[in-house]
């Protein structure tokens, strides 16, 4: 059967739900269901690897961008591509190594394809941001080796409004790049068991300031003080219902969004470049200058559609039941001077059943299966790839038990895929299997020794299969290997926690070793311009982070931090992998009402580079923030935040970023205001 006419089934049993949910239409006080990425509703104290969980609250504070706004977490850095586009760099994995979910489904957009490209989720309005590590990863996907980012969001109710309306409001604007943005959620009740939400976002931000930036124009290096062409703007709409009973809930959802934002490093430099065998020619031969002086940039327009619903004890041995449906349409237009250059058009499909059984031997755990597809059509100067449809079948378990002193967890997941191409090329069809497990071993109270285990296998994409052509967004000119197998890892982790009121620390080790490792490499060179294979080979990755806080009084709160890692492939340095970052944080709690942060942090010289790098200098942060929470009326709350970033000034250039010659923004403010009724 189509999946679309999967889609619609789901859809009409969000509009019989009613009859299915509504058992007593007489009860007063509805049971409140929690939505969270794992089906088994776990606290981290459960996972062998605690996951980072981001709150609503430091979300509101933090960039729009989920790389950026991931950026200072322990392990995570960004890959900044200007202000309109950027995705988490995990343990020194990127791209499709480092999964970012949309309330545990595919975004279906075309960001993992290049840096360039945003991803369309929107951190401004999640609810919260999980990064998910251990066995738990494999019930959303394989080869993530280094984690996985689930983005929750609330477009679709689970339980109805304690009052009949509620919600936030938030404004905010930052001085290194004007940027101003609103954002605003609400979740009404109509009636007793439905409830509507409406949210919705808009930003804008001009070119952003940088320190000690000099642009080549002309032939002559000029300073300038903002960077060119890294301006952004967008919104995003999202309206919501949801039906909600006593046993569950069934919901579906409409999102809008649409972006446009500059390509600071995209140029023409190169575009008379070719390929003759294995060789670059033809470099150099046409002069295109400054033939667009506003730059490249992109135009991007999204529409999803989702259903989602969760049922308590559906059947005999079975406790919860979760399913999902989405469908996107999603499209980017790259555009210079008035007339577009390259089209991206993409139409993903998304379904995953879920289903929680009750304890077997003590065992706890949830078996599932998951089907997404996506039809990727690339045409005009840019078109790497002939139009392919990607189909991936997947069936995964999670398991876990206590015993005594010990936790144990077992994941597993079996992944199939066919890549049909509309070409003359052979259409792609293999499998993989991945399983992972983790024991915590609490042997003194207080002291937890953690150790994870994984086999992942991950599937080749599109790209990496059958590129063919110019992309110059990375200055590369990249082509497809169709004999590609699978990727496989072996991966493991150590943990040591210590947790008490005062005083709190954990450390992590953590080596993984690939084989098939997929990575474009470098054929020809002509200056900043390479032809690129992809190809395969051996590599591993390795490092370790730690934290380490002490409270020294009710008021203040002290930490320190780092995080390292070092990657090889074949022996030799892996690409835009970060330089290792020690700093120290104080939190204080002044009040019930204020509240402040001190933060500095060192990031070092990263000269451990592949061959065709330049090394990226070491450099110190400092940020500040205070902020004032108070009531405005009862139950009615505000909080009103000023944070002051890169104090110092300083000159701060991205090793994990295509951009790396490019600063990030300088010294800037930022002053907000939340709202929640």
């Amino acid at each position: 059967m189509a999946f679309h006419k999967n889609l619609i089934t789901l859809s009409i049993l969000a509009v019989v739900a009613p009859a299915v949910f509504a058992d007593d239409t007489t009860t007063q006080q509805l049971e409140t269901l929690t939505s969270q990425a794992h089906p088994l509703v776990q606290t981290a104290a459960d996972f062998a690897v605690a996951d980072q969980v981001i709150e609503q609250k430091s979300l509101k504070e933090r960039a729009p961008t989920i790389g950026d706004a991931l950026a200072d977490e322990l392990g995570v850095y960004s890959n900044q591509y200007g202000s309109g586009s950027s995705r988490p760099v995990i343990r020194g994995q990127d791209g499709p190594r480092v999964k970012v979910l949309q309330h545990a489904s595919e975004t279906a957009d075309v960001s993992s394809l290049s840096p360039d490209h945003a991803v369309t989720v929107d951190p401004i309005l999640a609810k919260q941001i999980e990064i998910i590590r251990g066995p738990s990863i494999l019930l959303y996907s394989a080869g993530t080796v280094g984690g996985l980012v689930n983005v929750t969001d609330q477009k679709i109710p689970t339980s109805m409004p304690e009052k009949s309306l509620e919600g936030t409001a938030g404004l905010r604007y930052n001085s290194g790049s004007d940027e101003k943005m609103a954002s605003a959620g609400a979740t009404v009740a109509l009636g007793r068991q439905f409830a509507l939400r409406v949210e919705g976002s808009k930003r804008e931000a001009n070119d952003y300031i940088a320190p000690n930036y000099f642009h080549e124009h002309e032939g002559e290096l000029e300073k300038e003080r903002r960077v060119g062409n890294t301006f952004a703007k967008g919104e995003t709409v999202s309206v919501g219902g949801s039906w909600i009973g006593e046993r569950g809930f069934a919901g579906i959802a409409y999102t809008n969004r649409q972006d446009q934002y500059g390509l600071p490093g995209h140029s023409h430099e190169y575009e008379s470049c070719t390929v003759s065998g294995n060789l670059l020619i033809g470099c150099g031969e046409e002069d295109y200058g400054d033939e667009h002086e506003t730059g490249p940039w992109v135009d991007l327009k999204s529409e999803r559609y989702d259903f989602r619903t969760e049922i308590l004890n559906p059947i005999a041995g079975f406790e919860k039941l979760r399913a999902h449906a989405s469908y996107t349409d999603y499209q980017h237009d790259e555009i210079e001077g008035d007339s577009v250059a390259t089209t991206f058009k993409s139409k993903g499909y998304d379904a995953r059943l879920e289903m929680v059984h009750q304890p077997i031997a003590d065992w706890e755990g949830v078996v599932g299966v998951q089907y997404n597809q996506q039809k990727l059509d690339i045409t005009g100067e840019e078109s790497i790839l002939e139009p392919t449809k990607t189909q991936k079948w997947s069936v995964f378990g999670l398991e876990h038990k206590q015993w005594n002193d010990f936790h144990f967890e077992l994941g597993s997941r079996v992944d199939h895929q066919t890549i049909d191409i509309e070409s003359d090329r052979k259409d792609y069809d293999d499998y993989a299997v991945s399983y992972s497990g983790a024991v915590n071993w609490m042997f003194a109270p207080n002291y937890k020794l953690s150790l994870v285990g994984s086999h992942q296998e991950r599937l080749p994409l599109a790209q990496e299969l059958y590129a063919d052509g110019k992309h110059l967004a990375t200055n590369t000119y990249e082509r497809g290997n169709e004999n590609l197998d699978v990727e496989k890892s072996n991966n493991l982790e150590l943990g040591f926690h210590y947790d008490t009121d005062k005083i709190d620390y954990h450390v992590h080790v953590y080596h993984n070793w690939y084989d098939n490792y997929i990575y474009a490499q470098t054929a020809d060179r002509y200056e900043n311009f390479r032809l690129v294979d992809y190809t395969q080979d051996k590599a591993r990755f390795y490092g370790t982070e730690a934290e380490a806080s002490y409270a020294i009084n009710d008021v203040y709160k002290m930490s320190v931090f780092g995080d390292y890692v070092r990657g090889k492939i074949d022996n030799e340095n892996a690409p835009r992998v970060p330089a290792g970052r020690l700093g120290t944080k104080v939190n204080a709690n002044f009040s019930d009402t204020w509240s402040g942060t001190a933060e500095y942090y060192h990031v070092f010289e990263q000269d451990r580079i592949a061959s065709y790098e330049t090394e990226t200098e070491g450099y110190n942060m400092v940020n500040l923030g205070l902020a004032y929470n108070g009531q405005y009326m009862q139950g009615n709350d505000y909080r009103v935040y000023f944070k002051a970033n890169n104090l110092l000034d300083e000159t701060v250039y991205s090793h994990t970023s295509f951009l790396s010659t490019i600063p990030q923004v300088g010294r800037n403010f930022t002053v907000g205001l939340d709202f929640s009724f």
